[in-house]
């Protein structure tokens, strides 16, 4: 069941003690929409921690609020577990268990389209991001949002919705960007980290798998492979990765593309996306994954060509 706006607020305001936790592998929208919320908490007098499985990877570091992120939960006393961005409960790793077996408050708070409405209160809206929601949430609310939450929530917005360049981005995500713009965003600083700042090994590792993309289905499927032996050569982490499956949408005649990441030998973590002939959250779903219509990931066990072959057919049962 999905439940109102008012229901969530009340939670926010009665809360006296939250952990909040977002996926593994956290985006720009996990990381903004769990420590806008997690300051918000704060500052509204409140004990609030926010945790993830992974450590976030690197590019983040500008934010000053990205030391608050914990990966173990602290040996407090809450009352109320916030959960951000987070399709499934899985989708939390190590603290799953936590939120399945908390004798308190659960509270899911989240934008895609296959979310599986698990905990207490779920509040699940399709949107370009979670922080789109987080933001209209906070304004309701009639807590403060000041330049710093405004950053962290126009992080998960810029990115999630591509630079505002996806298809579900609506009027109301350009009037939420305008409220954060007003309130202290600095877009330029956050574009730059995200878009254009890159290290060396990126960029070398960019321009390698990128020379290397195959196609499929009459070349409207596009792959772009990242192993970990590319990874090494370049002294590059599996978080700079992140963006690579875009590239392939810019070329002409590619409906989907997608990217398999050699997470460890014999499993592959895949991105999806898609121009919107595919729905690739049917595809990922095939593989216990999901997300959005144009924009989905999943885990696959196998060799690789193997994967590619199971994509491949599953994109083609979809086109």
């Amino acid at each position: 069941m999905n439940d109102t706006l008012e229901k969530i607020i009340l939670k926010l305001n009665t809360c006296k003690k939250a952990a909040v936790f977002c996926h593994v592998r956290p985006d720009g929208d996990a990381i903004g929409s769990g420590l806008a919320l997690t300051l918000a908490l704060k500052k509204a007098g409140k004990f609030a921690v926010m945790c993830c499985e992974d450590v976030p990877p690197e590019k983040f570091c500008f934010l000053e609020a990205i030391t608050e992120v914990k990966t173990e939960l602290p040996d407090e006393t809450f009352d109320t577990y916030f959960c951000v961005d987070s399709a499934d409960i899985t989708r939390i790793g190590v603290f799953a268990k936590y939120f399945k077996n908390f004798k308190g408050c659960t509270v899911n708070i989240d934008h895609h389209i296959s979310n599986t409405k698990y905990a207490d209160y779920n509040y699940v809206r399709v949107c370009p991001a979670s922080c789109e929601i987080i933001a209209d949430i906070l304004v309701k609310t009639g807590w403060n949002i000041d330049s710093e939450i405004a950053d962290l929530l126009m992080l998960g917005l810029i990115t999630d919705s591509g630079n505002f360049t996806h298809n579900d981005v609506s009027a109301a995500t350009f009037r939420t960007a305008a409220t954060l713009r007003e309130k202290g965003a600095d877009v330029n600083k956050i574009s730059y980290q995200m878009f254009a700042r890159q290290t060396k090994a990126r960029a070398l590792l960019y321009g390698q798998v990128i020379n290397k993309i195959r196609f499929e289905l009459e070349d409207k499927v596009a792959f772009i492979i990242i192993n970990q032996a590319d990874l090494e050569k370049f002294g590059a982490d599996t978080g700079v990765t992140e963006g690579f499956v875009d590239f392939a949408l810019t070329i002409d005649g590619v409906e989907v593309s997608i990217s398999v990441l050699e997470f460890k030998k014999g499993q592959y973590k895949v991105s999806l996306r898609s121009k919107g002939t595919v729905n690739v959250n049917s595809v990922a779903s095939d593989f216990g994954g999901g997300g959005h219509i144009l924009a989905s990931g999943c885990m696959i066990f196998g060799e690789l060509e193997e994967v590619i072959d199971r994509i491949t057919y599953a994109v083609y049962k979809n086109l």
